[in-house]
């Protein structure tokens, strides 16, 4: 004989009720946990698509190759890296033609300039040595200098040209790290000051008409004399001989 089952009003409820915990237990827990890094080798593009606000950084870096290189290094070294990301609201932020008034080999020097090529963390970006050497090179103070320095806990970062913090911690992995900048780390040898223009030579003061023909009118005075002396002379010799003829003449 068949049986019917039915179940009672109140073990329904319950039923439906562990079900919406469950469900609500399992959102809440999928919404707390941290999104999984790009799984393979190291990709910095990749890294920077899936934190958002980075694609000016992300156009620049496949233009210049500098996101192959730096994929290259972190993957076949154990070099480690600490890149500097400005935001596209950065990027915005400069002045209109900025980029576009930069030859490709200044754009590699650009990027270059916002990648350190060691693994620093949070806290040894506070106690690190300046200036910073990039990959961008010289660190002279008309160069590359790349200085950081803190406030509390407060991370800061000058070139010489722009001062900006480090606003947030994008990505680290012990060989990688990602920080967030919301100005570009734009170089002193791009950007700064023009040395100033090397001081013209004196000029030679040249000698005025009246001096260039001083010693001419020196001589001539000179030799005038010279003649009026000469001509006095003559006049009393001549004057002499008269004299001379006369009182012989009154003799004879």
């Amino acid at each position: 004989m068949a049986t019917n089952f039915r179940l009672s009003t109140p073990f329904k409820f319950l039923t439906l009720l562990l079900i919406i915990l469950q469900y609500t237990a399992t959102v809440v827990v999928l919404a707390q946990a941290p999104a999984p890094a790009p799984t393979g080798p190291t990709n910095i593009t990749k890294i920077l698509e899936k934190a958002g606000q980075f694609t000016t950084l992300i156009r620049l870096m496949k233009v210049t190759q500098l996101g192959d290189q730096i994929n290259t290094q972190l993957n076949n070294s154990n070099q480690g890296m600490t890149v500097f990301a400005p935001t596209d609201n950065a990027f915005s932020s400069l002045k209109a033609g900025t980029l576009n008034s930069l030859s490709d080999q200044e754009k590699v020097s650009l990027l270059q300039f916002h990648v350190v090529p060691t693994y620093l963390t949070n806290a040894q970006l506070q106690t690190v040595s300046n200036p910073l050497r990039t990959q961008a090179g010289d660190t002279a103070s008309n160069k590359f200098p790349l200085n950081v320095t803190t406030s509390g806990n407060q991370v800061n970062v000058s070139t010489g040209v722009v001062d900006t913090t480090v606003s947030n911690s994008i990505y680290t992995d012990g060989t990688l790290a990602v920080y967030q900048v919301d100005k570009v780390l734009l170089p002193m040898s791009l950007f700064g000051p023009s040395a100033p223009a090397p001081a013209p030579e004196p000029l030679k003061k040249k000698k005025s008409g009246a001096d260039d023909v001083a010693p001419t009118t020196d001589a001539g005075s000179a030799n005038a004399d010279a003649s009026g002396a000469g001509v006095i002379g003559s006049h009393f010799r001549g004057l002499y001989i008269g004299v001379v003829a006369f009182i012989t003449m009154l003799y004879l």
